[in-house]
């Protein structure tokens, strides 16, 4: 035998046996897991069922604050905030975005809504940035502060979310209903489904998968604490108060790298009752009720947002709050923590593994290697098995059926990662610096990707009080077959088409555009050819930074835009006019 196979074999025992460890604590979770699904069957009263409608319907209505901290997010923050104003089914809850004094763009983005609605308010942080998310957090809560002073009304919830954040219609409602028992309380998040290709986002698929299937639905109901997902996460307001005494008035942790994650171990420690809102289907929308956004995309990215995230959790955890005080922590804390040996423990196994299907050196092991080995790989098999069904639960079996491979990328990636976030870490207290916050690039998904999440268009008619209940219930009644709502509304004279398309515009985040034909070219007026024009209903009005502006009174498809594309280099952008409107200006213009 080589000297290198030696020392593969003498190394592998030791490797064996810690890794042996690590699966013994998963199979522990696995239990848990297994065990909580029997209670729930045997005693359906201790479940967290997911609230009926008639339960929502009926929990009292609390005022909800949702902060939202930005730094350099003009692309993203008025496409976000537009689709989630018309996406959320709660009428009691306003947003506060958190912007600071030298990001002059996200400022004008976020005045820009706060221009055309009235429940959303600019919080300017006083000072240049970027320092932390907890910091831009603590100010934007200040700005809340002011607004209630000013009002002499208070918020009963506050609820955290991030520049990227697809909210669920239904989130703010399930808080609300939660929030009447608990004082803490996490929805799921998932990552939005993108093609089997993309293998660094489809690990995070997987990851959160898993994660919010398995862990997260155990750790409350087996004496640990929930961690703040970042996204999503709900507080009522009498616990962010006993939080803000605790800790002189900051209830984000400024220096932390993860302060969700130390908020939900603080209040935990505090006494707050907390739970995690399973990861169930909505009874009305059919889908998950999760938050959704796309997570990084490339090893870059992802090696930066992971090792902010093993320094805040695993490092940061380890210095700020110790071990803990029950042996329940201290087990929760080592299985937030043990990545920092299991990381480069599996990424060596991985890495023997590969070596020993090469080489045929499982055939001259010693016996106790041998069966370490088997053990371990066993254990390994059930990883896979329960990571593949629960990726295939959110995702498809098709898809789940790459989490193996992915979960090898995985490992490559997280050893990468925790090496940086400890050397970044042993950097920093060497030279007595504080940890700076690596900030995630965000993206916001394509339109055709939102449109599941819209409200309907007599919900939003209702909300704008052009249109009562009854009224709407009687129109779908008599509403003929092959018809639209809004088409049905206007022909029978209920509303005029300037309120079903200023509904409409709302609903699908389509600026509302009012033309003179006097102030369009006919040269930009012919910038598509006129059959196409007329084919699709839309009419060219204006060329501005590299963009084509196209008016038309439809709601443009993919189809559409595929189509027009073919016609110009330049980027689409679509806006709504009434189909008397389009017809003025095609006479005018055509």
């Amino acid at each position: 035998m080589a000297s290198f196979d030696r020392g593969v074999v003498w190394l592998l025992a030791p490797l064996s046996a810690a890794l042996l460890v690590s699966g013994l604590d998963d199979l522990a979770v696995d239990l848990l897991w297994a065990l909580s699904w029997l209670k729930d069957r045997l005693r359906p009263g201790a479940r967290l069922f997911p609230p009926g409608e008639r339960q929502l319907d009926l929990a009292p209505r609390r005022r909800i604050a949702i902060l939202i901290p930005l730094w350099k997010e003009h692309r993203v923050i008025g496409e976000m905030l537009e689709h989630n104003l018309a996406a959320i089914r709660y009428d009691r809850y306003e947003i506060f975005a958190g912007v600071y004094l030298n990001d002059p763009q996200t400022e004008g983005a976020v005045k820009n809504i706060c221009e055309r609605f009235a429940n959303v308010h600019l919080a300017l942080v006083p000072h240049k940035g970027p320092t932390s998310k907890a910091d831009c957090l603590n100010w934007t809560f200040q700005r809340l502060l002011i607004e209630e002073e000013s009002r002499k009304e208070q918020f009963d919830v506050v609820i955290v979310h991030d520049a990227e954040d697809l909210i669920h219609p239904e989130e703010l409602r399930w808080i609300n209903y939660y929030l009447g028992r608990f004082d803490f309380i996490q929805t799921p998040v998932l990552p939005l489904r993108t093609p089997f290709r993309a293998f660094t986002h489809g690990l995070y698929c997987d990851d959160f998968a898993e994660n919010h299937t398995r862990d997260m639905t155990v750790r409350p109901r087996f004496g640990g604490f929930v961690p703040g997902a970042g996204v999503g996460t709900g507080f009522r307001r009498e616990a962010l108060e006993k939080l803000a005494v605790a800790s002189r008035n900051q209830i984000f942790d400024p220096e932390a790298l993860t302060e969700d994650y130390s908020n939900g171990l603080r209040m935990f420690r505090m006494g707050c009752a907390q739970a995690f809102a399973p990861l169930l289907r909505s009874r009305r929308t059919k889908d998950f009720v999760a938050t959704r956004e796309y997570f990084p995309k490339t090893w870059r990215s992802a090696l930066r947002q992971r090792s902010r995230w093993i320094t805040g959790i695993a490092l940061q955890g380890w210095e700020h709050f110790g071990w803990g005080v029950s042996p329940r922590e201290r087990y929760w804390l080592w299985r937030d923590r043990k990545g920092l040996i299991g990381n480069p423990l599996n990424l060596a196994a991985g890495l023997t593994f590969c070596y020993g299907l090469a080489t045929a050196i499982w055939a001259r092991l010693p016996a106790l290697s041998a069966h370490l080995a088997e053990a371990t790989l066993t254990f390994q098999i059930l990883r896979f098995a329960i990571r593949i069904a629960c990726s295939a639960r959110v995702y498809g079996f098709v898809f789940a059926l790459g989490a193996p491979l992915r979960a090898l990328y995985g490992n490559a990636l997280n050893s990468a990662a925790t090496f940086h976030a400890v050397g970044t870490y042993i950097r920093a207290k060497v030279r007595g610096e504080q940890l700076r916050w690596l900030k995630t690039e965000h993206a916001y998904p394509a339109r055709s990707a939102l449109l599941d999440h819209k409200r309907r268009l007599g919900e939003i008619l209702v909300g704008f009080g052009q249109l009562s209940a009854a009224a709407l219930e009687a129109a779908l009644e008599s509403l003929p077959p092959a018809t639209r709502l809004g088409e049905h509304l206007i022909k029978t004279g209920q509303l005029s088409d300037e309120a079903v398309y200023e509904a409409l515009s709302f609903q699908q985040g389509l600026p509302r555009a009012r033309i003179e034909p006097k102030d369009v070219s006919p040269q930009v007026a012919h910038a598509l050819p006129e059959r196409a024009a007329r084919d699709w209903k839309v009419l060219p009005f204006q060329v501005s930074e590299g963009s084509l502006f196209l008016a038309g009174p439809e709601i443009p498809s993919m189809e559409m835009n595929r189509a027009l594309q073919g016609f110009t280099g330049l980027e689409l952008k679509f806006h709504l006019v009434t189909p008397a409107e389009f017809e003025a200006l095609s006479e005018a213009l055509l």
